[in-house]
């Protein structure tokens, strides 16, 4: 059989129109690249099946002991704490993370899987926001890859995902069942697409309809995620003259910013406004009063990850690839009655 000619960088450069240089830049991951062109190298580094020539000697060698996280953002906590999960797992395997951000963009989640062999990445751990499955099932990549997120994806990847909406459903069937009936939900999307927003927001409408309870489309406030988001929100409802006695955060970030502007109107928390987050951060237990927050499995999801990352760097086919929900429990502390 006649050996296959090695792909060069001159000829991704040829078949994109572009110069050796600019295949280069792109590859190292320079900024001086527009984003036409850059697209037109990757398409290109996609269908001729190009690696560096570093990575195919280290691969040539063995495994470099390193795993890709890429991730929207380095920032939130809930990241940040997931990494620590996964990094006591791998490491006690002899491997390493390495944490890569994508904006939560199409284009950085898109590179994170064709760069993970030029990255030089055993294997590759990537959530999944904004890129398109179609997209995905195209990838002409052999990298062992875990997907997380909640985005529907092909069934060719492996995909490890919390209960969104059970967690959801438990935290304001809670509320409901205490007492609480105008419920705000802070940064949730009703009849939004199935990500993290949506799904989460299914689930505090569905704990509605179980409980006999209409939803009030006006105590939904959409926002993003950061601690000012869930204040700017409470502030909102309160100047608007919104009234409401409880609050379901999508996030403990949001939470945590919920509970500032709560007491700075001189509203108790939980006598006046009964407050539940999602994500069950490490903080939540030390605020004042502790938050009450759904934990959506850190521990069994990290293991699911490692476990499936782990099969596919084994040459584990015996089991194909598997999408994995991982149960959600609720945590009451003292934001809830």
């Amino acid at each position: 059989m006649k050996k296959a000619a090695v792909v060069t960088m001159a000829d991704v450069a040829r078949f994109a129109g572009v110069s050796t240089m600019t295949v280069s830049n792109v590859v190292n991951g320079r900024p001086r690249v527009g984003a036409a062109t850059r697209e037109r190298v990757l398409a290109a580094i996609t269908e001729l099946g190009y690696q560096v020539n570093l990575a195919a000697r280290h691969l040539r060698a063995g495994r470099t002991g390193v795993v890709g996280l890429a991730v929207p953002e380095l920032e939130r906590p809930y990241f940040a704490q997931l990494a620590g999960r996964l990094a006591d797992r791998f490491e006690a395997h002899g491997l390493r993370i390495v944490m890569e951000r994508t904006g939560a963009s199409r284009e950085g989640e898109l590179d994170a899987v064709a760069f993970s062999r030029l990255r030089m990445y055993d294997g590759l751990i990537l959530s999944v926001v904004d890129i398109d499955p179609g997209e995905l099932s195209r990838l002409n990549t052999d990298a062992p890859v875990v997907m997380i997120g909640e985005r529907a994806l092909p069934s060719r990847f492996d995909h490890v995902m919390m209960d969104n909406v059970g967690g959801a459903r438990q935290a304001v069937g809670q509320l409901l069942s205490s007492g609480s009936r105008r419920i705000a939900m802070i940064g949730g999307e009703l009849s939004g697409p199935p990500n993290m927003q949506g799904l989460r927001a299914t689930g505090y409408a569905a704990a509605h309809e179980e409980a006999g309870v209409a939803v009030d489309p006006l105590l939904n406030v959409r926002c993003n995620f950061r601690m000012q988001d869930g204040y700017d929100a409470i502030r909102s409802l309160l100047d608007r003259g919104i009234s409401f006695d409880a609050v379901f955060a999508l996030t403990d970030v949001v939470a945590i910013g919920a509970l500032r502007a709560l007491a700075d109107a001189e509203l108790r928390v939980p006598a006046d406004v009964q407050v539940i987050g999602f994500d069950d951060l490490d903080e939540a237990p030390f605020l004042v009063p502790s938050l009450s927050s759904v934990n959506p499995g850190h521990d069994e999801m990290a293991e699911a990850i490692t476990a499936r990352l782990l099969a596919q760097l084994g040459g584990d086919e015996a089991v194909g690839p598997q999408e994995l929900i991982v149960p959600a429990r609720l945590v009451l502390r003292g934001t809830t009655r």
